[in-house]
């Protein structure tokens, strides 16, 4: 029988969870909007952690306030102990300083995977030296643990955007951990080429945001990304096994009805389909 992506709920805190020891295999946890603990192979990696209420400062009396509908599910120390960090783009909501600076602070071995276009923002807003940076363009395949490979690939938020260097400002990461690949799509939408990119990767699990697009945020600065049934099509596509819808749920102006999800996971074929939850580790096995 082969490998499948299960969603299995607990009652504990997620600080209390991560607190245990890593069960065999690989097991997922949702941090909200497009952030994933991923426990595999004895390593706990940590992508696009969004823990702060950082936007809300920000934000504060303008057009979308950028209020969390969500409490973070954890704090930075609850983490435990985190082997590699990594941020897809530097919008706050995958790298945020108040999220990542105290990540990385309090763990002074861990290093973080950012892209090359973000450099001097990933930076400034993680707070560490450039000893602790591992940059990445699309294409670009590195090592940073034993047994655990992380490749780039180009995301479009929403064109395929490079800086005056000619780096992709946008990635996603196929990361291969345990003898299982996962690949985060970061923020994207549809681009030509895109399943031929990643199909010739061969992840088995998809994480892929939902959250779709509309004219009206794009013309007030928020760009889109994959809406739900383009999520399918494209995690189908690139013969993945499994599918974690995610990115909704935290800004109000900017999110998916759940029960969306659950329908569509309860009538699509291809791909199994599974809405990112809090209180649930999703393992591959």
């Amino acid at each position: 029988m082969s490998a499948e992506l299960t969603a299995l709920p607990f009652t504990e805190s997620l600080q209390a969870r991560l607190a245990q020891p890593a069960a065999k295999g690989l097991s997922l946890y949702w941090l909200g909007q497009a952030g994933f603990v991923i426990d595999a192979g004895g390593y706990r990696l940590v992508i696009d952690p969004y823990l702060s209420d950082s936007l809300a400062e920000k934000y504060r009396g303008r057009l979308y306030p950028h209020q969390r509908m969500m409490s973070a599910p954890v704090t930075t120390d609850g983490l435990g102990d985190v082997d590699l960090v990594l941020s897809t783009h530097q919008h706050t909501d995958h790298m945020d300083p108040q999220t990542l600076q105290p990540l990385l602070g309090s763990r002074p071995a861990v290093k973080l995977v950012a892209p090359r276009a973000a450099e001097e923002e990933a930076l400034k807003r993680s707070g560490i030296g450039r000893d602790r940076l591992l940059l990445l363009d699309a294409g670009d395949r590195i090592e940073p643990l034993p047994g655990v490979s992380v490749t780039a690939t180009r995301s479009a938020h929403e064109t395929l955007e490079r800086d005056a260097a000619g780096h992709y400002k946008f990635l996603g990461y196929v990361i291969e951990i345990g003898g299982v690949r996962l690949w985060h799509s970061g923020d994207t939408i549809p681009y030509d080429g895109m399943v031929a990119e990643v199909a010739a990767l061969q992840p088995d699990i998809a994480l892929l945001p939902v959250n779709g697009r509309s004219a009206e945020l794009l013309a007030n600065g928020v760009p889109g990304n994959l809406a739900l049934a383009e999520a399918i099509d494209i995690a189908k596509a690139i013969g993945a096994k499994a599918l974690v819808a995610h990115h909704f749920g935290m800004f109000d102006f900017n999110t998916v009805d759940p029960a969306e999800i659950d329908r569509a996971a309860s009538q699509v074929a291809g791909p199994r389909l599974l809405r990112a939850a809090l209180q649930t580790v999703y393992r591959w096995g």
